[in-house]
C-alpha cells in the first residue's frame, strides 16, 4: 500500500480510517464485555471485589477517593468523551458540518430520537420508582454505533456516517447534561462555579494564542477534579474540552516554515535545530487532530473496553432472565433503543424535510436515515454509564440486561436494513443510500476542457483530479495506481494540474514548465509521463533530452523554456491549489470532493464506485446513457 507523507495522513486523519479503527475497538469491546459476564457468572464474589477496590489521590490535605469501577466510569472514560468532542469539532470546522446549515437537521433528529425513547420508557414504568431511568434511553453509544455503521454499512458514503457521528454527539451532548443536572451526587454550588471559571481560562489562553500542550492538560486535570467534587459526572469534562478544540488544515506559509527549519537541522544537526524543526512540524498540525492520533486508540482499544468489562458483568440467572421477561425497566430499555431511535430519527427527519419545504433535508437518503436510526439503538457505554447513576440494585441489574439485549437487537436490525437495501437496483440503491442532496464541493475551480490536461472520456460522469509535482516521490508511486484505476474504470475523466513544492523539490518548477512546453505540440501526456518515470533527472540537459525522445520540435520547445512562456499557466494551477486548501501532494479530487486518506487503488476505486452512485442520481447521467444508446437525438 502506497503511504503519504506524516504530516497528510495526519492532517486528514479521514473518517474513513476513524471508523477503520472503531471497527476494530467495537470488536475488543464485545471481547471485554463477554469476558466480564463469564467472570461475573463463574466468580461473581471476586468481580465485585476487584471493581470496588478503593484507590486514592491527595493533593495535600485535599483527598481524591474513588473505587476502581468509579475510576474507570468518571476518570477514563472522560478520555473517550473528549475523543467523541474532538471528531464533532472536526467536522463542524472542516467537514461535513462547515456548512452550517447541514446542522439542523441531524441536531433535530437527534431531539427526536432522545425524547421519543424517554416517552416509550416511562410510559411502561409510569408510576413506579424506575421511572426514574429514563435517562438510561437517551443516548448512542458513538464508538459502537460508528464500528457497526462500518460493518454492516455501505463502504462508500461520508455523509451517511457524518449524519451519525452529529445525531450520536447531540445525544451524547444532551445525556451528558442530564447526567450533570439529573443525577448528581450531593450538588456543591461552589466547586461548579470554581469549574466554570476554569473553563473561562481555557477559553481566555486560547484567545492568547498559548499552543502550549500541558497548560491545556492541567486546566483539563483542574477542571475534572472541581467537577468531580461538584457532584457532578466529571466525563462532562472530555466532551467540553474536545468541542474547544479547533481544527483546520495546515496552511502554506506553516508548512514552509516547517520545511526550512527541517532543512536548518539536516544542514546543521544539533539538539537546538532538532527541537526547532519538531516544533516547527508539529504547529502544522491542529490541536484537534494532534489529539485525535494521541487518545483516539487508547479510547477505542483501551478505556471502551475497560468500562465494558468494570460494567457489563452481570449474573444472568434464572432469577434475573425471568424477572427480565416482565420487567418494565428491561421491557422499556429494550422497546425504547430498538423501536423508539429508529422512529424518532426518522420521523423528526421527515417532518423537518417537510415543514422546511426541503430546505433542509437529510444528507443521505431516506433509507439510510432509517439505518443511521437503528444503529442509533446501541446505547451500550453512555446507557451504561447513565444507568448506574439512576438505578440501583435488581433494577440496574434489568436495566443492564436491556441495554445489552437493544445492543444486540439494534445491531441485527441495522444488518438487515443494510442486507435489505444491497437487494435493490443500483440507481434506487443509490437513492436510498444517497439522496438528493448535494455533497460539498471543496475544488473551487472546477474543470474546464479547454484549459484543463484531461484524460479519459470528456463526458464521463466521475472526474478525479489530482494535483501532482513531478518531482514528488508519493507522486510517482500513485501514477501506476491512476493508470490501473483508469484501466479498471472507462468511464472516468482524469485531470492533472501542477503543484510543484519548490521548497523541498528544485527541479519540479522546471519540470511543470517543460510538460506545458510539451503541451504546446500535443505531447502534454507523453511529457507527462517520462517525467514522473525519471523523477531522479530533471535537469534542463535532462528535459531536453526528453523532448527529443518524443520528437518535438526542439527549437519551439527550447524556446518555450527560455522565455518561460508556461509559467503562467502553472501559476494558476497553484493558485487554483491554494483557493482550494491543497498544501501536500498528491492530492486527489473526485467530482469536486476532496479525497481523504490513502491513494492506494482499493481506496481510491472505492471513492470512484462512490461518486459513480451519486453521479447515476443525476439526471443527466441518465440523458447521456440514453444517448450513448440509443444515438443523439435528430433534427
Amino acid at each position: 500500500m502506497i503511504t503519504r507523507t506524516a504530516w497528510e495522513g495526519r492532517l486528514n486523519a479521514p473518517l474513513r480510517a476513524f471508523l477503520r479503527t472503531e471497527t476494530g475497538g467495537a470488536r475488543v469491546v464485545v471481547v471485554a464485555a463477554v469476558v466480564a459476564l463469564v467472570w461475573a457468572n463463574l466468580h461473581s464474589s471476586s468481580y465485585e471485589s476487584v471493581w470496588s477496590t478503593t484507590f486514592s489521590v491527595r493533593l495535600g490535605d485535599w483527598p481524591v477517593s474513588h473505587d476502581l469501577r468509579t475510576w474507570v466510569n468518571s476518570g477514563l472514560m472522560t478520555f473517550f468523551f473528549l475523543v467523541a468532542g474532538l471528531e464533532l469539532r472536526r467536522e463542524f470546522d472542516i467537514g461535513e458540518l462547515r456548512e452550517r446549515r447541514r446542522l439542523a437537521l441531524p441536531m433535530l433528529a437527534g431531539f427526536g430520537g432522545m425524547l421519543l425513547p424517554i416517552g416509550i420508557y416511562l410510559a411502561i414504568n409510569a408510576g413506579q420508582t424506575t421511572a426514574a431511568g429514563w435517562g438510561a434511553v437517551m443516548a448512542t453509544d458513538t464508538a459502537l454505533a460508528l464500528g457497526a455503521l462500518a460493518v454492516f454499512g455501505p463502504r462508500f458514503s461520508d455523509r451517511l456516517r457524518s449524519f451519525l457521528l452529529t445525531v450520536a454527539v447531540v445525544d451524547d451532548l444532551v445525556a451528558i447534561a442530564v447526567l450533570a443536572i439529573a443525577y448528581p451526587d450531593h450538588p456543591s454550588p461552589t466547586a461548579l462555579l470554581v469549574a466554570a471559571v476554569i473553563f473561562g481560562v481555557v477559553l481566555l489562553v486560547r484567545a492568547w494564542g498559548v499552543r502550549f500542550g500541558p497548560v491545556y492538560a492541567l486546566l483539563g486535570v483542574a477542571a475534572w477534579v472541581a467537577v468531580s467534587e461538584s457532584g457532578v459526572d466529571p466525563v462532562v469534562v472530555g466532551l467540553v474540552m474536545g468541542l474547544l478544540t479547533y481544527a483546520y488544515a495546515p496552511g502554506r506559509d506553516e508548512l514552509q516554515r516547517a520545511s526550512d527549519q527541517f532543512r536548518l537541522f539536516r544542514e546543521q544537526p544539533t539538539p537546538q535545530l532538532a527541537r526547532m524543526a519538531h516544533a516547527g512540524l508539529t504547529s502544522a498540525l491542529s490541536p484537534n487532530e494532534r489529539l485525535q492520533t494521541l487518545y483516539h486508540p487508547w479510547a477505542s482499544y483501551v478505556v471502551v473496553p475497560l468500562f465494558a468489562l468494570a460494567n457489563v458483568g452481570i449474573v444472568l440467572d434464572g432469577e434475573l432472565l425471568s424477572r427480565a421477561v416482565t420487567s418494565p425497566v428491561t421491557l422499556g430499555v429494550v422497546a425504547a433503543y430498538i423501536v423508539g431511535k429508529p422512529a424518532g430519527i426518522v420521523a423528526t427527519s421527515w417532518l423537518v424535510a417537510r415543514l422546511s419545504g426541503n430546505r433542509f433535508r437529510p444528507p443521505v437518503g431516506w433509507v439510510a436515515v432509517a439505518g443511521v436510526g437503528t444503529v442509533s439503538g446501541i446505547g451500550f457505554t453512555v446507557a451504561l454509564l447513565i444507568a448506574t447513576h439512576a438505578l440501583h440494585g435488581p433494577a440496574l441489574d434489568e436495566a443492564k440486561f436491556g441495554i445489552l439485549v437493544a445492543t444486540v437487537g439494534a445491531s441485527a436490525v441495522t444488518w438487515l436494513v443494510f442486507r435489505a437495501v444491497a437487494r435493490l437496483s443500483p440507481s434506487r440503491r443509490a437513492r436510498a443510500l444517497l439522496g438528493v442532496t448535494e455533497a460539498i464541493v471543496d475544488l473551487k475551480l472546477a474543470v474546464e476542457s479547454g484549459r484543463d490536461h484531461m484524460r479519459g472520456a470528456l463526458d464521463a460522469p466521475v472526474t478525479v483530479v489530482e494535483y501532482g509535482d513531478f518531482e514528488c516521490p508519493y507522486c510517482g508511486q500513485a501514477e501506476p495506481v491512476v493508470r490501473e484505476m483508469l484501466a479498471d474504470f472507462a468511464n472516468v475523466r482524469y485531470v492533472w494540474r501542477h503543484l510543484p513544492l519548490t521548497d523541498v523539490h528544485p527541479h519540479a518548477q522546471l519540470a511543470a514548465e517543460a510538460a506545458e512546453a510539451a503541451g504546446e505540440q500535443g505531447a502534454f501526456w507523453e511529457m507527462h509521463d517520462l517525467l514522473l518515470t525519471h523523477q531522479d533527472a530533471l535537469n534542463p540537459t535532462d528535459l531536453l533530452g526528453y523532448a527529443e525522445r518524443l520528437g518535438l520540435d526542439l527549437d519551439m520547445f527550447r524556446e518555450h523554456m527560455v522565455k518561460r512562456m508556461g509559467v503562467d499557466r502553472v501559476a494558476e494551477d497553484v493558485e487554483s491549489a491554494d483557493l482550494s486548501g491543497v498544501t501536500g501532494t498528491p492530492t486527489f479530487f473526485i467530482n469536486g470532493r476532496r479525497h481523504h486518506g490513502a491513494y492506494d487503488i482499493v481506496a481510491l476505486s472505492a471513492a470512484v464506485k462512490g461518486a459513480f452512485a451519486a453521479a447515476k442520481l443525476r439526471p443527466e447521467y441518465h440523458r447521456r446513457e440514453h444517448e450513448h444508446r440509443e444515438g443523439p437525438p435528430t433534427s
